[in-house]
């Protein structure tokens, strides 16, 4: 499948989003948001905007993943359809950056991507910067499943979007306990671990899903404003999901 020659991403633009702006020595706040984003939906912008006001994020870094290694490759859209409609949500919102850290590689088969691999690449790239990482409340419960989760709970500060009535508590049981800081945290909706924070972010309650447009597309049944705008003009004009 071809993307239409406007809304292919440009070579020049996409080396500049994979790794953002050029290291200027300033110290940013920046959020990494991973995800199959298949396809990227209302409720992703919702919690992305709701974290970059609350945390005064200079950037938001939309990181589509090639192959997770929860999914097989024949579960999910090609990345360069889902890349690109990551690239069309970003391009409605200022400090939204879509990221090309998770993309396949000179057209090979694409290595599993792990989340604390993603995470060291930023860390190294942004040196300077203070680093989160956005994620869903019942992903985070799962967090002792990723591969070297106790590394990744030191390499950066956790934003989690929960559910109504989710409680922070439930995030402590899944953290080793010698990760927990010796002061508990001044805030209910917050843990301090020993290297890093762990935030609940309550402010978004949105009940979109991509399986659910994927399942109202398949049934020919109407997405308006399940997904942006210029995605929905995107996912109508490739085809997709039918």
């Amino acid at each position: 499948m071809n993307l239409h020659s406007s809304q292919k991403p440009h070579a020049a633009h996409a080396a500049r989003v994979a790794h953002g702006p050029a290291h200027d020595g300033v110290r940013r706040a920046i959020a990494l948001f991973g995800g199959t984003f298949d396809p990227i939906h209302a409720g992703h912008i919702a919690v992305a905007q709701a974290a970059q006001r609350r945390f005064h994020l200079d950037g938001v870094y939309f990181i589509p993943s090639s192959r997770p290694p929860h999914k097989s490759r024949s579960e999910l859209t090609p990345f360069v359809h889902r890349y690109a409609m990551v690239a069309l949500a970003c391009a409605e919102h200022g400090g939204f950056l879509p990221s090309l850290a998770e993309a396949p590689m000179d057209g090979a088969t694409p290595p599993f991507f792990y989340t604390v691999d993603t995470v060291r690449r930023f860390r190294r790239e942004h040196p300077d910067d203070h680093v989160y990482f956005i994620v869903g409340a019942d992903q985070f419960l799962e967090i002792p499943t990723w591969k070297s989760y106790e590394t990744l709970l030191d390499s950066c500060d956790f934003i989690i979007a929960s559910r109504p009535g989710f409680r922070v508590d439930a995030l402590r049981l899944v953290i080793p306990p010698e990760k927990l800081g010796r002061a508990p945290a001044n805030d209910a909706h917050k843990i301090a671990l020993r290297k890093s924070v762990v935030h609940l972010l309550t402010t978004v309650s949105s009940h979109v899903s991509s399986t659910e447009i994927r399942d109202r597309l398949e049934q020919q049944k109407s997405i308006h404003g399940l997904v942006p705008p210029r995605v929905e003009e995107y996912i109508l004009g490739q085809a997709l999901y039918q």
